[in-house]
């Protein structure tokens, strides 16, 4: 079984406030759904000289919040980035169901707060380990067998551990078809305003 029969996507569009129903389906399917293309999305930032760009695990997706949420290690760059510029766009693409999905929005850091800690508590232990490496994520180091983990208490890792919430205001959608692709673009400046665009 594929994602297309999993979540009934349509093979043409019409309607373009299908678009954004579809678009709403895969971003939650994928939350869970490691076999989708959709659960490892590019996050990129701004630091005021390079765009910066990651591909990260779609934790959370709450289509009436308008949110993603991500997890990452305080100690790694993107923390600053985020801090001092809040701008980000996040990205994903399946070619097994032909659809690419990009939302524009902010960033904001949650560390050692109410937000950052029921995201750590509902975390597996398998991910909590990642944030027990000795270290800032992205250090320059010289041997990378010291920095393999051995023995850590799993909770210890959460000094580590910060979530981020991404709040969109656009979402883009585009479907390709050899017999005509589709794009569209949903915009929630002044409530939500939707239209097709040029392919």
């Amino acid at each position: 079984m594929n994602n297309e029969s999993i979540l009934d996507i349509p093979d043409s569009y019409s309607c373009v406030e299908e678009t954004l129903q579809v678009a709403e389906r895969i971003l939650s399917d994928a939350v869970d759904n490691s076999k989708t293309l959709f659960h490892t999305l590019v996050v990129s930032s701004f630091d005021g000289f390079k765009i910066s760009s990651r591909v990260m695990v779609l934790r959370e997706f709450d289509f009436d919040k308008r949110i993603m949420r991500f997890h990452t290690d305080y100690r790694a760059p993107k923390i600053k980035q985020f801090s001092n510029e809040s701008i980000a766009t996040v990205i994903g693409y399946d070619p097994s169901i032909k659809v690419q999905i990009k939302l524009h929005g902010k960033v904001n850091v949650h560390y050692n707060n109410d937000i950052s800690k029921k995201a750590w508590e509902g975390s597996t232990n398998r991910s909590k380990k990642c944030y027990s490496v000795k270290g800032g994520s992205s250090k320059q180091i010289k041997d990378p067998y010291e920095y393999d983990i051995q023995e850590y208490d799993v909770e210890s890792g959460y000094k580590n551990f910060s979530a981020l919430i991404f709040s969109f205001d656009t979402l883009e959608f585009l479907y390709l078809k050899r017999s005509g692709h589709r794009r569209a673009i949903h915009s929630w400046d002044n409530g939500l305003v939707s239209s097709w665009l040029v392919p």
